[in-house]
């Protein structure tokens, strides 16, 4: 036996030591005896769950220098697996106290500006993802931290029963929690669960609290359980009546918490007043099929369209309800190739105009619409659906407001808002990447007298009138719904109003997509490559480049007098955009959670121009200058299609 399986199976036996799972304790026991029996296939499996870090060996194994999960994009995701690497009762149980902790550390500061006479308090939410063959389960994460966060001396509330994510964000600033944890994996595969962090201001964690949990989690103290969580959780088990939660939950305050998130809507000016009604008994409807993709999205896209007094919709009935398999979508993700296709056979059996999708969590809203004539159907993308959002929420709200108004959008979203707000006098402002940063600009804009009446992602993340400062599926489903009710009472359909705002403002077409990169230091070698050693390049296959802007660090923006960015810069996340004469955009950056390169074009069309002759010019170009920068065949780059 090599040093290294040894020191693998310290890991091993260490871990299993401290597992309060039986199942995934008893899975690695066997897997360390066939090991100690030779066997060629368990080293493998035993190497892979319990890696450890480079010259570690059984003389100086030390638990918290080894591999684990990561605390990345506002917290925990994975496989549900033994292991530091998995998603498992340990590696809950471990992060659940490194951010007790953590919130402990920042009451006790001068980080925590709130009362210091009131109580600590948390909430968690979970959805339906489980694990039969481990039994683990976000229910079982959720009840264990729970557990956690009480032992440590801070007020819990576990939301009663499977809950969408934005009710859990809701939570947070409608108890006065300083922190909030959702269970969920959202969109990801049936194997894996995550562990979603929200700080006080209902917002996704962001830097630097992220790198401080992270660095809590792994403090030797929080690293071994702080009570025989297994053993309390047997005890709760035998002693219980119920079965959600075995009595740890609390339906009385969840059922407050989504009354008041659905109060909250109707107070916020989403939902029309009679004298602003939008039709009449006699106008055409649109027929409206909804899906909640095996998810916990029914009960609350229901009350959202009764929020809203709009229709009831049609629900595909196969996947109306929680179902931790997902039989129907492998990746139950809205945005994926063939995900809406049952939806839409459904809606085409129903005579449905519309098919409006929420992902599993709910946070995530995919919409689209059947052509009559043809029976062919439009996918919306995430930047159609903001365009379309964006201009109504300004037309009905909006250009009303006795506040100034804001919207926002990541920085690889289109541009269209941007010309939108130029044209009408609203602010516009880009940000980072991901909701965390969508949603904490947000809550600056409030702050500074702003009206933000969206925030959105081109990941068909869309925040509308500010619920929430966080991706919101159900709000925006009934955004949505009204929108189309409207538009149907015209006459029209969606797609035909989308031209319609473009024909006003100019098209904007976009091309986007990814290569898949397994080594980093392809990724990094295609980013110094554009750099040019710091001479950024001022013309790409043909193109003159009118402006760069650089998200690595140091970072480098053209455009600005210092040349400094003024979007925040990361040496392991860097971004880079260019922006050429002729009104392309093209945005590079590496996935933080997947093997991929990702890249962003998008073609402002000249005044008058259809769009196919900008999707024309954007095919030309995308082609030259995504060989002319990536090199794909020399780096190995892959296409997705060729997969």
């Amino acid at each position: 036996m090599t040093s290294h399986t040894s020191a693998n199976l310290l890991h091993a036996k260490e871990w299993s030591r401290l597992d309060p799972n039986a199942e995934t304790s008893n899975y690695v026991q066997n897997l360390i005896a066939q090991v100690e029996q030779g066997s060629d296939v368990a080293i493998s499996e035993l190497s892979s769950l319990f890696p450890v870090a480079p010259d570690t060996d059984t003389t100086n194994y030390e638990l918290r220098l080894q591999p684990r999960i990561g605390f990345g994009t506002a917290g925990l995701r994975g496989h549900m697996e033994p292991g530091p690497l998995g998603m498992n009762d340990l590696t809950v149980i471990q992060a659940a106290q490194g951010l007790a902790s953590y919130v402990k550390t920042c009451h006790g500061s001068n980080e925590d500006t709130s009362k210091s006479n009131a109580p600590l308090k948390a909430v968690v939410g979970y959805d339906h993802r489980s694990n039969s063959k481990f039994n683990v389960s976000s229910e079982q994460f959720a009840i264990y931290t729970k557990l956690v966060f009480e032992h440590a001396g801070i007020q819990c509330t576990l939301l009663d029963g499977y809950v969408a994510t934005p009710i859990l964000a809701y939570a947070v600033t409608n108890i006065n929690a300083a922190v909030g944890i959702m269970v969920t994996a959202s969109h990801n595969p049936k194997e894996d669960d995550g562990y979603k962090v929200y700080w006080k201001d209902g917002c996704q964690i962001r830097p630097p609290i992220d790198s401080a949990i992270a660095n809590a989690i792994i403090e030797k103290e929080n690293l071994v359980p702080w009570l025989d969580y297994g053993e309390k959780l047997q005890k709760l088990k035998a002693a219980s009546k119920r079965e959600c939660c075995y009595g740890l939950s609390d339906p009385i305050k969840t059922k407050n918490i989504e009354n008041a998130y659905f109060q909250s809507i109707l107070s916020s000016g989403l939902v029309p007043g009679s004298k602003d009604a939008t039709t009449n008994a006699t106008s055409p409807k649109p027929k409206i099929a909804y899906t909640a993709m095996h998810g916990v999205g029914y009960p609350y896209a229901k009350k959202s369209f009764e929020t809203f007094n709009l229709p009831p919709f049609l629900a595909v009935p196969s996947q109306r309800d929680p179902d931790a398999n997902f039989p129907t979508v492998p990746f139950p993700n809205p945005e994926e190739k063939g995900a809406l296709d049952l939806a839409m056979a459904f809606a085409a059996e129903n005579q449905c105009d519309i098919v409006v999708a929420n992902d599993p969590d709910a946070d995530r809203l995919a919409v689209a619409e059947v052509a009559k004539e043809s029976g062919k159907w439009t996918a919306f993308t995430g930047d159609q659906l903001g365009t379309l959002l964006g201009h109504w929420l300004w037309e009905t709200i909006g250009k009303h407001s006795d506040q100034p108004v804001a919207m926002c959008a990541s920085t690889v979203s289109s541009k269209m808002l941007l010309a939108m707000g130029q044209t009408e006098g609203f602010r516009f402002e880009e940000t980072l990447t991901g909701f965390k940063w969508i949603g904490s600009r947000a809550l600056s804009l409030q702050d500074e007298g702003y009206r933000v009446l969206l925030g959105y992602e081109e990941a068909i993340g869309f925040s509308c009138g500010g619920i929430i400062p966080d991706k919101d599926g159900i709000s925006a489903l009934g955004v949505i719904g009204t929108m189309a009710t409207n538009i149907y009472s015209r006459g029209s359909s969606l797609v035909s109003h989308l031209q319609h705002i473009h024909d006003k403002y100019g098209e904007f077409v976009s091309n986007n997509g990814y290569y898949r990169c397994d080594d980093p230091e392809i990724v990094k070698r295609i980013m110094e490559y554009m750099r040019n050693g710091g001479k950024y390049y001022d013309i790409v296959a043909g193109y003159e480049v009118e402006s760069i802007r650089d998200l690595g660090s140091p970072g480098y923006d053209s455009t600005a007098e210092d040349k400094k960015p003024t979007l925040p810069t990361s040496a392991s996340s860097p971004m880079i955009t260019l922006r050429f004469a002729n009104g392309c955009v093209a945005q590079f950056r590496a996935s933080g959670t997947e093997p991929k390169f990702k890249y962003y074009i998008e073609m402002r069309g000249k005044p008058g121009e259809k769009r196919a002759d900008v999707e024309k010019r954007l095919k030309e170009m995308s082609g030259v200058i995504l060989e002319e920068l990536l090199h794909p065949t020399e780096n190995g780059l892959i296409l997705p299609s060729n997969l």
